[in-house]
């Protein structure tokens, strides 16, 4: 029989290990699901053997969510058009005074980064994650994964390394990019081709996931000219009852789309010397479903 002060003691650490579990999986209600079976983990341990909880609940939640990641490349399932992580939630600014503290935990959660963490191994991922994102000990995270300490350097050293040759360098400061996008959504929003000129970079990105499910690019858009006259387009055909509202999601503003009330589209940008680098457009409703709106 699970006591309130157990229950306590995992609701005290959720949101940690659901951070966790959605850097590894970048699914919400993958996320979600990992760490419901952690409680049920949790809910049958002996406690006269788990000393401390975190490290307990955490090297849980890592293990299942090697479990997950794994099932799915064995599956080996296919997706229609890019893949974009689903929106993730995040208010740094409110749980998070200190600012470095706070860059890195938005950095890891950002979209480009956890794009390029879907091309790691499983165990490359969770070293990465407890490493960089919850600065665990080499020997803690040996403990975790049942691995030895030169080990998981090893991986670590791999995983950083394949990070930090693919991920796009961007913007981190929060009013810097919050400032710009909401002048893109004035922009785009007028369809306003030479405002959006203007802030675009001549190589931007344009990645649209649909999951093919909605409407959007099947492949990346490069070059301002074809971002540009694509937002344009976009804008044009519009949707029903439209309303667009900015949250922090993924460590950073993002300008979620309504049709009628409901999240049609959310829209994120990648920001470098006051030029945006990249568009992230989610249009797949499978990955909506889970955004709360304020």
């Amino acid at each position: 029989m699970t006591t309130d002060t157990e229950t306590d003691v995992f609701e005290e650490h959720r949101p940690v290990l659901l951070g966790v579990a959605y850097r590894m999986l970048g699914r919400v209600a993958d996320a979600e699901d990992v760490v419901q079976e952690a409680w049920l983990r949790w809910s049958g341990a002996d406690r006269g053997a788990v000393r401390e909880p975190r490290a307990y609940l955490v090297r849980v939640t890592t293990r299942l969510a090697i479990d997950r990641l794994r099932q799915v490349k064995a599956r080996g399932e296919t997706y229609v058009g890019p893949w974009l992580p689903e929106p993730y939630a995040t208010d740094f600014g409110a749980t998070v005074p200190d600012t470095a503290e706070r860059a890195v935990l938005a950095d890891s959660v950002s979209l480009a980064v956890l794009v390029v963490l879907e091309s790691l191994s499983p165990l490359e991922r969770a070293v990465f994650v407890l490493r960089e994102a919850f600065g665990y000990p080499y020997a803690d995270i040996a403990a975790m994964l049942d691995r030895g300490e030169p080990a998981v350097r090893q991986l670590a050293g791999r995983a950083r390394k394949h990070v930090e040759e693919r991920r796009p360098r961007y913007e981190v400061d929060p009013e810097r990019r919050r400032e710009l996008t909401e002048r893109f959504l004035a922009a785009a929003g007028e369809g306003d081709l030479d405002g959006l000129m203007e802030l675009l970079a001549p190589d931007v990105r344009l990645v649209g996931d649909s999951g093919g499910k909605a409407r959007a690019p099947l492949r990346v858009l490069e070059s301002a000219d074809k971002v540009g006259r694509f937002l344009v387009g976009a804008a044009a055909k519009g949707v029903p009852d439209p309303s667009f509202r900015i949250m922090e999601l993924n460590g950073g503003p993002a300008i979620v789309a309504l049709s009628a009330g409901k999240p049609d589209s959310v829209f994120q940008l990648d920001v470098f010397e006051g030029r945006v680098k990249a568009v992230y457009i989610m249009r797949n409703p499978d990955k909506l479903r889970s955004l709360l709106l304020p």
